[in-house]
């Protein structure tokens, strides 16, 4: 009797143990988070993620998920070592955020490399959907094709037939130029001139001044974060759009906007996939993240990493295991998006996140409600308008079938 008793204890314990077993999920938030590229992404990507896995509730799925964070400063070099030792010796199964498109292009061959999970929402090169695809990589809120299709055909639309473009000296900057070149001209427009700028870039006053002497209508900055709020601050103390030039941000985020003001920033033409004040749920999650993070509202990247990582954790929630990259993300492209921020959209072959992209103008000062009301909506675009055709990005794991679509 009492041997039956202590093995009835014995398997109940084992059963308990069993029932509470949970799948172990670490997160990697590998981001800008002292440089130029800070405001967009930094710690707030961090508590974004943090809001993902609250909301996903991991208990009720089996899962125990931790976050890691780090700062790759803006270099490749770091960031693949960086990525490297998080995969081998720290145990992160998925990297999320990575701003600059050269690091975000060096970590998504080393995720490769170690079959893990990369969900870019803070780059913006097109490259990573084409010729640099993965099998390992998703790229989530934007990119250089996108802002082309919005703001480069909207400026050129609105008149602006001549180009002269200020570039970050780097891939996200020359991809950036390079797609924006081909709306510019499918348009009907012209590209006359172009400088490059070193990245990062505290003055821009010589580069301005080539664009002012070109005579182009249109001065385009393929740059972001700190180099293009330098770059409109100088451009206003030159009086470049006073004199008749319209500036044209190809990348600018809410939180540059806030930091120039709509008194510096106003009608600025521009796009995003995220606004803060787009919509109830949008608002909503955004009134959340300010309470968690210095009443700061949330940027695209920021509402990125958030939609991201809510949907990976669906993923690997199914699968009951992170530790296979190729696996947890053709679960990922399998299942369809849908979330609060970026509403239903898709995954496709080549790793590109489908959803609307929408065509913003910066409010006059006296349009502005709150210090965080900053734009208005002129345009809705959707995302089979916004991105680009997946038959034409060259990327290797498309099928015929998919690539006539």
């Amino acid at each position: 009797m009492q041997l039956i008793c202590f093995l009835s204890s014995a398997v109940f314990v084992l059963l308990m143990g069993a029932a509470g077993a949970q799948t172990p999920v670490k997160i990697g938030i590998l981001g800008d988070r002292s440089g130029v590229y800070s405001d967009i992404g930094g710690e707030g990507s961090v508590v974004a993620a943090r809001m993902a896995i609250e909301d996903f509730n991991p208990n009720e799925h089996g899962l125990k998920v931790e976050i890691v964070s780090a700062d790759h400063q803006n270099k490749p070099d770091i960031g693949s070592a960086l990525a490297r030792q998080w995969y081998d010796r720290d145990g992160v199964d998925a990297i999320f955020d990575v701003p600059t498109s050269s690091v975000a292009l060096a970590v998504s061959q080393v995720t490769k490399e170690k079959n893990k999970t990369f969900v870019d929402t803070g780059a913006g090169t097109a490259d990573l959907t084409g010729p640099q695809c993965t099998p390992n990589t998703i790229h989530w809120a934007y990119d250089t094709v996108a802002l082309a299709n919005g703001t480069g055909s909207a400026m050129v639309k609105r008149g602006g037939d001549t180009w002269f473009f200020i570039t970050a000296d780097y891939v996200f900057g020359q991809t950036l130029q390079r797609d924006t070149t081909a709306v510019v001209e499918k348009n009907g427009g012209k590209v006359i001139g172009s400088v490059k700028a070193p990245f990062p870039t505290a003055d821009f006053s010589s580069f301005l001044l080539q664009a002012q002497a070109s005579g182009a209508k249109v001065i385009g900055l393929a740059n972001a974060g700190g180099d293009t709020i330098n770059a409109v601050k100088q451009a206003g103390e030159f009086s470049i759009t006073e004199k008749g030039q319209a500036l044209a941000a190809l990348l600018i985020y809410s939180s540059d906007v806030h930091s120039l003001g709509t008194r510096v920033a106003q009608g600025l033409i521009l796009t995003e996939p995220f606004y803060w004040d787009l919509n109830d749920a949008s608002r909503t999650f955004s009134d959340r993240f300010a309470k968690l993070f210095s009443a700061r509202k949330p940027t695209s990247n920021q509402a990125g990493v958030y939609s991201g990582v809510l949907h990976y954790l669906k993923a690997v929630a199914e699968l009951k295991s992170a530790t296979d990259g190729t696996a947890v993300v053709s679960k990922m492209k399998a299942m369809p998006t849908d979330d609060p921020l970026f509403g239903k959209g898709e995954i496709r072959e080549d790793g590109r996140k489908i959803h609307d992209m929408y065509l913003f103008e910066v409010k006059k000062p006296a349009e502005a409600k709150t210090e965080w009301d900053l734009y208005k909506v002129l345009a809705t675009i959707p995302g089979k308008d916004a991105f680009r055709p997946i038959g034409e990005g060259g990327c290797p794991l498309v099928t015929a079938t998919a690539a006539r679509r």
